[in-house]
């Protein structure tokens, strides 16, 4: 007898015969089973030996340590749980993983010995489809209230256990790491179990069992670039309710021009009632208002409603069930990914904005038209061997980029570094063209190898800038930057990490600001951090992903235009008190300065704010003034602010910069902030990095949990999420960006892998032995042309045939009786079946297909194949839009597309690989099939996950792109909406629009035109092409093919 094989395990020797079973390696089971045999599973193909073990009335399945064991150590010392699905009796004893899993089938084992297996796995689906609808959510809401850049968010989910049996229910979210829980309840059952917000070192001690069993830290970790998670799970007794909430608040920071509020949904199920609602209230009044998603659908879409005055902005999603659903025929959520909200206000040449509300005032502070100070930039690039490969080709086209973005006042040097440092010039050089191209080929040419001397690099830096200001040739007022690249840390010259951040402070003196990116987790972020807060800058990390080239961009665009130099806020003493931050060093274009505090007892009735700080060429003050009654009465709306909102503004930015002043303190100052920022986080229930949040259970359950602030840079890898140990899937993984908001889910469900699918591009053959659709013949001619003036010609003589469309079979091989090694093999191996027409060509997919002038059936097929350089394709100065590309020589498609607005001020940049947006300097990427849904005034963006890009407004001419990955793979582009073209319409493809003369035909053939565009005659051919303007695989289509 013979047990069949396991998917995925392969070759001769994976499964041996059963034989009988050695006394002793089974553990003792009661009732002792009459006889045993047993086969082994060798840990060449897995982390270890197997045994399944089968008798008259029973099968255990035991893991061991050695290929042939003398006894068998069971996975419960590995894992808490290992979960056996058949659809024959189970009995469960004690914990499965402890004692091992017993089941009594129907018959003798050898009538079921090779199917066992097989009906075991198709029994997972069932199983995990009624788990699944055993935890019903059957509401979720998220209302989030930003009064003045403060924002106050509340999750609550509701949910009930519909089994007849205790379930698990787990409420899983994201917040942004910049935000502090306030509070966390469940009520169950109409019993509230509040969060308990304790100092951290009191809060250990007090759960020191949780610690021990490594669940105190679990409740909160890092979870992608700029989340947290945050997991708590409950048992439900059958037809028990619960309800979690969880609040949470931010100030939101402004970066290249706007301030962003960050959202995750991820129900995993049909929610009854589903509703998002963001208020926004900004005095100031609201300029900007964006709305992005990464889960929109069309359906979605509908669901969105977004309404706005001066002042007040709303946000509302609210989907039904059919508007959540994947599709139709799919009963999955189509919910997963971000809500950004972004949006900037109103603002003037002045001192700023001071809003005052229950005592406590803010003052923001970012003045309008501003020149840009010249500044002297040091890059210093660390090119290590470990920065090798993609790193390094990443740092490379970034730091072209960031030298293109150069000012020609600015002053600029490189120094690269790995065992020892080097300069590319001896001295500071000023940002001409010349300097700048050589430059670029000296980036170009980094080569990563060697080890890491931090500490030389830096100085070197330095002393660069040293020699500079000795010799005055450094601009009068101009802002001199370090801006370190490194990957790990150091290993060369001096290592210590305390001795290196003293000497560059040391070396530094107050003059220079140093900023420190990490690349990826193998540097120590805390010790890029103090280097940088020493010096006055700012660290970064940036994440090793596709879009590392762009991240380093971002950062550079934040700090490459300084506005002013050495800022102070003067307030009068008789007025306030317990003043945050009041003195930056720099203020840069985009940002933002915020200054909060206290207003005293019988303070005076306006209150006046001064502030000073250095231009290029003069100090410059500004003066403000707020009368405090009529800012007290401007936030009496409780719709749109919660209570005291700027006491806990004030209290979170207090919070936040005591924190970062404490990495560069000394011992004794580091105690003494931290001790006030531990008050303030307790008066004001925040968890921070010094306070945890004790969640409490009902006595029955396990005991409470401990939920901590993760803290940047203190444990590496920290993007990696580790979910539950008690879930079956229970292995660490990187998570995407976006994909866990909340969650509820009953142990023992597996997640489902979706099998590959794609195309297949053909055409039919026709019955009379012609490449085509049946019956459809073309005829090519020649004849006489004479021009007239004309409407565009119709079809040759033959109505326009449905395309044939290709598919791929997709079918499961049932097992094979006479083949036991395919039995079980089969259910997870997907066979293909390819249905292919016998033709010799296929269709092309033209590089562009615009709709005639006047027409709506009536198509141009467009091949720029022999232009060469960046082709004008479209502009139009009135639309306010220009579009530029790169052919692909001698085939269809374009290698990269870019479309410019001039209203709003947005780029689009599609190559093969991604779509990059930028919006005011800001760049987003996004690949190719990833859901896109963005709106903002008099734009929209949508992409789904067929690719297909839109660009549209309802004053616009639609644009859509589309990455091309079947015969003839390159970037397309197609029109819509053509009729509002202005009159001043121009480019390659946008000549199209002016006057056209169509030439007359031959008697004989239709299928040949002539027409003339702009004193230019082009030969115009009916010709079966692809229509891809509703994305892949496209519909086969007759129009006018042009090459140009």
């Amino acid at each position: 007898m013979e047990l069949v094989g396991m998917p995925g395990v392969k070759g001769p020797g994976a499964w041996k015969s059963f034989v009988p079973c050695r006394r002793g390696i089974v553990p003792p089971l009661q009732p002792e089973p009459t006889f045993f045999w047993c086969t082994f599973l060798p840990p060449a193909k897995v982390h270890r030996t197997f045994v399944i073990c089968l008798s008259e009335d029973t099968v255990v399945f035991l893991a061991c340590r050695s290929q042939f064991p003398r006894t068998c150590h069971h996975v419960g010392e590995v894992a808490n749980k290992l979960l056996i699905y058949s659809p024959l009796a189970l009995k469960f004893r004690s914990r499965l993983a402890v004692t091992g899993a017993t089941m009594k089938p129907p018959g003798p084992v050898y009538t079921c010995s090779k199917v066992l297996v097989l009906l075991s796995l198709l029994a997972i689906h069932q199983t995990t489809t009624a788990q699944q609808n055993d935890i019903d959510i059957y509401s979720l809401t998220v209302d989030s209230r930003v009064s003045s850049r403060f924002a106050h968010t509340v999750v609550t989910s509701r949910v009930v256990n519909r089994a007849d049996t205790v379930q698990e229910a787990t409420f899983q979210m994201e917040l942004p790491k910049k935000a502090f829980i306030t509070n966390f309840s469940m009520i169950i059952d109409g019993v509230t179990y509040p969060g308990i917000i304790k100092e951290k070192d009191e809060a250990q001690a007090q759960y020191s069992t949780a610690v021990a069993r490594g669940r105190s830290a679990g409740l909160v970790k890092a979870s992608g670039r700029n989340m947290e998670q945050f997991q708590v799970s409950v048992s439900a007794a059958p037809n028990a309710k619960i309800t979690f909430e969880l609040v949470y608040e931010e100030l939101l920071k402004r970066r290249l021009g706007v301030y962003e509020l960050l959202l995750k949904v991820r129900p995993q199920q049909l929610v009854k009632h589903l509703q998002m609602d963001i208020h926004i209230f900004e005095p100031q009044g609201i300029s900007f208002l964006e709305t992005e998603s990464t889960f929109m659908t069309n359906e979605l879409g509908d669901a969105l409603i977004t309404s706005q005055n001066k002042t007040k902005a709303h946000i509302q999603l609210k989907p039904t069930l059919s508007q959540q659903q994947k599709s139709p025929e799919q009963q999955e959520t189509a919910l997963d990914g971000y809500l950004i909200i972004r949006y900037d206000v109103d603002r003037a040449d002045s001192g700023g904005s001071i809003q005052i509300e229950n005592g406590y005032f803010v003052h923001y502070f970012a003045p309008e038209g501003l020149t840009t100070m010249p500044k002297n930039v040091v890059f210093v690039i660390d090119q290590s061997g470990s920065m090798s490969g993609r790193k390094i080709q990443q740092t490379q086209e970034a730091l072209i980029k960031i030298l293109d973005d150069l000012s020609p006042r600015d002053q600029f040097n490189l120094i690269t570094f790995s065992s020892e440092a080097t300069q590319w010039s001896p001295s500071l050089v000023p940002a001409s063209a010349e300097n700048v191209n050589k430059a670029r080929s000296f980036a170009a040419g980094i080569h990563a190898l060697g080890g890491t001397n931090i500490n030389d690099a830096v100085l070197m830096a330095v002393q660069l800038l040293d020699r500079s200001n000795r010799e005055e040739r450094l601009p009068t007022r101009s802002v001199s930057l370090i801006i370190l690249l490194t990957d790990g840390d150091p290993t060369v010259g001096e290592t210590n990490p305390r001795n290196i951040q003293k000497n560059v402070r040391e070396a530094v003196s107050g003059r220079y600001s140093l900023f420190c990116l990490g690349f990826g987790f193998d540097v120590s972020y805390a010790f890029l951090e103090k280097l940088a807060l020493d010096t006055g800058g700012l660290a970064r990390r940036i994440y090793e992903d596709s879009d590392s080239a762009l991240q380093l961009q971002d950062f550079y665009q934040e700090v490459a235009n300084p506005l002013l130099t050495t800022v102070t806020f003067e307030y009068p003493s008789n007025a306030v008190e317990e003043v945050t931050q009041d003195n930056f060093r720099f203020l840069f274009k985009g940002s933002e300065m915020v200054v909060a505090g206290k207003l005293r007892d019988q303070g005076p009735d306006v209150l006046t704010a001064k502030v000073s700080g250095h231009l290029t060429t003069q100090n410059v003050t500004f003066q403000t003034e707020s009368s405090v009654a009529e800012q007290e009465a401007e936030f009496q709306s409780p719709k749109y602010i919660f209570h005291n909102f700027m006491e806990r503004l004030w209290a979170y930015l207090t919070i936040q910069q005591l924190l970062e002043g404490s990495v560069s303190a000394s011992d004794a100052e580091r105690q003494v902030l931290q001790t006030r920022a531990l008050n303030l986080s307790l008066a004001y229930s925040f968890v921070t990095p010094l306070t945890s949040m004790v969640v409490t259970k009902p006595e029955d359950q396990e005991q409470s949990q401990v939920a901590e602030k993760p803290v940047e840079g203190e444990t590496r890898n920290s993007n990696i999420l580790a979910l539950s140990v008690s879930h079956p899937d229970s292995r660490s993984r990187n998570v995407h960006p976006g994909r866990a908001f909340f969650r509820h889910h009953v142990q023992g469900a597996p997640r489902a892998k979706t099998p590959k699918t794609g195309y297949l591009h053909s055409s039919a053959r026709g019955s009379s032995g012609q490449a085509g659709i049946s019956g459809f013949r073309t005829n090519f001619g020649t004849g006489g042309f004479g021009f007239r003036k004309l409407g565009p010609p119709g079809l040759p003589g033959t109505s326009d045939l449905a395309a044939f469309h290709p598919f791929r079979l997709l079918a499961l091989s049932p097992p094979a009786p006479s083949n036991p090694d395919s039995a079980v093999s089969g259910v997870n191996e997907t066979k293909e079946t390819f249905m292919t027409a016998q033709t010799p060509a296929f269709i092309q997919a033209p590089s562009a297909i615009l709709p005639l002038p006047g027409q709506s059936v009536e198509r141009l097929c467009v091949d720029p194949r022999h232009l060469q350089g960046p082709v004008n394709l479209l502009s139009d100065s009135e639309q306010g839009v220009e579009v530029t590309g790169q052919s692909q020589m001698e085939k269809a498609g374009f290698s990269w597309i870019e479309v410019t607005f001039k209203n709003p001020p947005v780029r689009v940049h599609a190559s093969p690989k991604q779509v990059v947006v930028t919006r005011n300097r800001r760049s987003s990427a996004y690949k190719w099939k990833e859901t896109l849904f963005s709106v903002m005034p008099s734009l929209k963006m949508t992409m789904d996950k067929t690719g297909l890009l839109l660009l549209s407004d309802p004053d616009k001419v639609t644009i859509g792109l589309l990455a091309w990955d079947g015969p003839g793979e390159g970037l397309r582009i197609f029109l819509r909406d053509t009729d509002r073209f202005s009159s001043h319409v121009g480019g390659t493809l946008g000549q199209f629009y002016q006057e056209v003369l169509w030439g007359s035909p031959a008697p004989s053939d239709d299928s040949r035109r002539m027409l003339r565009v702009q004193g230019t005659d082009h030969s115009a051919t009916r010709k079966r092409k692809l229509d891809y303007q509703e994305g892949p695989p496209g519909v086969e289509i007759s129009c006018w093919s042009v090459e140009l």
